[in-house]
């Protein structure tokens, strides 16, 4: 069995599927029935790339493979099995005989007021289609806005984290907003502004130097204000407090300041490493033949850096789940085990456009021969859906990119707070919140101080009726319009919209754009979108992992420490 298809769970299963030919039962236990491949998100949030181009199917490409929806809840290693949660909040068990976790990571959690409730990550593809949504929605509403204050907040975007991630999506987000502006101008005087912020010293502070000044001199370039040493102290409804002191009136925060390992892997109470599950150099939890752990969630020994540990990349996840279908294949008698050992052959960094950072080989390389090469590698490097992306590249270089809201996904549906950031929140879906988990730090709870409702909403959510219950502290990005629209007189139908009852994503309710309905709003049937409003206890995820809370979560950050890498699923 194998739980997780990040980079190092599908590689495990692609090739221990071959390994073993049919010899053997493999299944994979995963949220979603695809791959995602993570670097190529960025393109996605800006409008260059389509979803599905970046989702490779499980099914169809590991026809030997038994797919398992469903999310890990507890493994017991003595009974050699995992219990997990199906889609429509269902608890079954799997049996199995060797054990592969390639869970992957989450987002990394700091101790700062505001930031749970208003920030969002960037870890999934639901989040990738929110911030797509919710960038050109404020846009649209800065060209209409007739007061030039509220014109700055809404084109006023900041990301925290200047790692893989937090570039890549500053850079990326900027191309988009020009984009907009050229056919649709805002007031005289005013542009969208991007802010990238991070408490290291410089951009990309785990890569090479060289590469980090050729981001840092294109993101400059392009008029994006990259600001190290700085971080967020406070984030509210209206905007952020940042540690210099500096209020920054804004309805978009982008949480990109790393990620850390799944909590699954530390609730096994077995030796850890930062979170991250301790195992040899053939990728075997010590004590344990049956269990093997690969990726993010996995500790493994640098055999290249003696004492250290590799980082959480997905070149090195890709690779380590190769050498661990290695490994369990021996366990079975096919083969020899193989020790991990990599060395990195060169990072590459898409800045958008033309534009990139790379150093092949450790050739460092900048401008378009970074940004051919950055692609080429990508297209290498993709398990399928080549010849589709290519193309999205090609239409994106001769024709206008395409800046409309598809409404697929909510703010409320996409929290910075999850275990499972593929996995969009469904109305009505079991809640399975973290165990211990006190709620965020400096934050109103639910129904304390709540203010205006979320910006992300549906044009035509006055008509629905809104289902009585608590309302929580709103997101960070809010629509200030909400208080104009009235509630219908009385309990309004919901729309029927095209949905699956197992993925409700596109439900959407907005409190400060209904009054209480006079009579009781009947309770819709589970093929319609039940009305929802942000904050409320039964938006709870279809599957939501009952995991410690991360204990790196409970102290402040270091001054001067750098981001955490980005990583692998």
């Amino acid at each position: 069995m194998i739980v997780g298809a990040g980079f190092a769970g599908y590689r495990a299963a692609r090739v221990l599927s071959r390994l073993t030919r049919h010899k053997a039962d493999i299944t994979l236990l995963n949220p979603t029935d695809y791959f995602l491949y993570l670097p190529l998100l960025p393109q996605v949030a800006a409008g260059i790339l389509e979803p599905r181009r970046v989702t490779v199917s499980l099914t169809g490409t590991l026809p030997d493979v038994r797919l398992v929806l469903g999310e890990a809840d507890a493994i017991d290693l003595d009974g050699h099995t995992v219990r997990y949660t199906g889609p429509e909040g269902d608890g079954r068990t799997l049996p199995f005989d060797r054990l592969i976790l390639a869970a992957g990571s989450v987002n990394k959690l700091l101790p700062i007021p505001g930031v749970a409730e208003h920030a969002h990550g960037f870890r999934g593809l639901p989040e990738a289609l929110y911030l797509r949504d919710h960038v050109t929605r404020q846009m649209e509403l800065a060209t209409a806005a007739d007061d030039p204050a509220s014109c700055a907040e809404r084109c006023t975007f900041v990301v925290v984290g200047a790692g893989y991630t937090g570039t890549e999506v500053a850079a990326q987000g900027k191309l988009f907003t020009d984009s907009q502006i050229r056919r649709r101008p805002l007031r005289a005087g005013m542009r969208p502004r991007w802010l990238l912020l991070d408490i290291a010293e410089r951009v990309l502070p785990e890569l090479d130097e060289n590469l980090s000044r050729t981001a840092d001199r294109v993101l400059r370039q392009r008029g994006v204000e990259v600001r190290m040493g700085t971080s967020v102290k406070e984030a509210t409804h209206r905007g952020v407090l940042l540690t210099d002191g500096e209020f920054v009136d804004t309805r978009t925060l982008v949480w990109c300041v790393g990620v850390r390992p799944d909590p699954l892997a530390e609730s096994l109470e077995l030796p850890m490493e930062k979170g991250r599950l301790l195992v040899d150099p053939y990728l075997q939890v010590p004590g344990r033949p049956a269990l093997f752990a690969a990726g993010d969630a996995a500790a493994v020994p640098d055999l290249e850096k003696p004492g250290a540990y590799t980082p959480m990349t997905a070149q090195h996840a890709w690779r380590q789940g190769k050498a661990v279908a290695h490994n369990v294949a021996a366990s079975l008698g096919l083969g020899e085990r193989r020790a991990y050992r990599h060395r990195d052959l060169g990072f590459v960094v898409d800045l958008g456009g033309v534009k990139a950072a790379a150093n092949p080989l450790g050739v460092p390389l900048s401008g378009v021969a970074a940004g051919a090469v950055t692609r080429g590698y990508h297209l290498a490097a993709m398990p399928g859906n080549r010849v589709r992306v290519a193309a999205d590249w090609l239409l994106d270089a001769v024709l206008p990119r395409q800046a409309v809201q598809l409404g697929l996904v909510r703010s409320w549906s996409v929290p910075l707070d999850t275990a499972s950031p593929e996995v969009a929140r469904v109305p009505g879906g079991p809640e399975k919140a973290r165990a211990g988990n006190p709620g965020p730090a400096g934050g109103p709870r639910a129904g304390e101080g709540a203010e205006p409702a979320d910006a992300i909403q549906d044009a035509d959510a006055a008509k629905h009726a809104e289902p009585p219950g608590p309302v929580k502290q709103p997101d960070l990005i809010q629509d200030a319009d909400a208080a104009k629209h009235a509630e219908p007189p009385g309990p309004v139908k919901e729309p029927d919209l095209v949905q699956d009852a197992d993925v409700d994503a596109d439900a959407d309710a907005d409190a400060a754009k209904h009054a209480e309905p006079p009579d009781p709003v009947k309770q819709p049937d589970l093929i319609q979108a039940p009305e929802h409003t942000p904050g409320v206890s039964s938006d709870a995820p279809a599957v939501h992992k009952h995991r410690p809370r991360d204990p790196s979560a409970l102290a402040p950050p270091e001054p001067g420490s750098p981001a955490s890498s980005e990583g692998d699923s």
